[in-house]
């Protein structure tokens, strides 16, 4: 089999798609150079305002690509949209993608933007917030210990990594992240803590055995009694709460052209919930659409690819 170099083939894919893009930017494995032979290919394209804001689902050449396609408008957008949920994924595609064209230094700007809000970093969880996500940690790991079903404990277990690693990530003022960019960003984040809990959660997945999970967790105490209140600091503990709270000063919100999208429902990127200015009464709607095309099934409401999974 021949073989074809996948980024000439997402040059070739954008300029017969999209001639009249404004930049393009591939991302992904195949930009970082850890590709395989089926990886698919991961595109952002800019626009001119007055084009559609979308993401797409093809197959190009036999390879599967995800487009992300937006105009300066709908990238504002869906950047405030990523710092909401605090993942920032189109802005690390702009930041570490190859630039595929650039006209008059389109990519260059809207790159400069994607690294300014890396650096600001992700908006501090709420007081309130993190006070409820370590009551529900602490109460986990007294589950997780107790638990004796199989299948019980390896839903527990997953909840209290994922709630471990929320709480650490926030206390870092660091971007979290899904699906396989979840370890990761956990890992840059905390890398002694977090593959302290990575390694834990994995020897359960395997022995059934939850101890070093449970030894993983991040100030916590299986034998206070007081849930909310168990955390510690000191070697080996993460902040107390009121600690991690008073250390944190949220940043300021990103910019955004026109009317202010609100954040919307916390179930995540790529809708982007805006309520209509002439209609404040009306149902908010999504400007960043699922477009199916190319043989591909999508659920109404569903997120799948590489936005839904970092």
């Amino acid at each position: 089999m021949q073989h074809v170099d996948p980024i000439e083939q997402a040059r070739r894919l954008v300029h017969s798609r999209f001639p009249e893009a404004l930049s393009a930017i591939l991302g992904g494995s195949t930009a970082s150079g850890n590709a395989t032979a089926s990886s698919d290919l991961d595109i952002v394209v800019l626009i001119e305002d007055g084009g559609l804001t979308c993401r797409e689902t093809i197959r190009f050449e036999e390879r599967v690509v995800e487009l992300f396609v937006h105009t300066r408008t709908g990238l504002l957008e869906l950047f405030a949209a990523d710092v909401a949920t605090r993942r920032a994924v189109l802005q690390n595609m702009y930041t570490s993608g190859l630039v595929l064209i650039d006209t008059d230094g389109e990519a260059g700007r809207a790159r400069a933007l994607a690294e300014a809000g890396l650096r600001e970093g992700p908006p501090a969880l709420k007081p309130e917030t993190v006070d409820t996500k370590r009551y529900g940690l602490t109460d986990a790991l007294d589950d997780l210990a107790d638990a004796r079903d199989a299948v019980e404990r390896l839903a527990v277990a997953g909840y209290v990594v994922s709630a471990a690693a929320d709480l650490l990530c926030d206390h870092h003022h660091a971007w979290v992240g899904g699906g396989k960019w979840f370890p990761r960003r956990l890992r840059e984040a905390e890398p002694q803590r977090g593959a302290a809990l990575l390694d834990g959660h994995l020897h359960l997945c395997g022995s059934g055995d939850p101890t070093a999970l449970i030894s993983a967790g991040p100030g916590c105490s299986t034998s206070s009694a007081a849930p909310s209140a168990r955390a510690t600091t000191g070697p080996g503990t993460a902040p107390s709460t009121q600690s991690i709270t008073s250390a944190r000063t949220p940043p300021p919100p990103a910019p955004r052209l026109g009317q202010a999208p609100s954040p919307g429902p916390p179930f995540g990127h790529p809708f982007v919930f805006q309520r209509r200015p002439d209609r404040p009464e009306a149902a908010r709607a999504a400007p960043y659409l699922h477009r199916p095309s190319g043989g591909c099934h999508w659920a109404v409401g569903a997120v799948s690819g590489p936005t839904a999974a970092r």
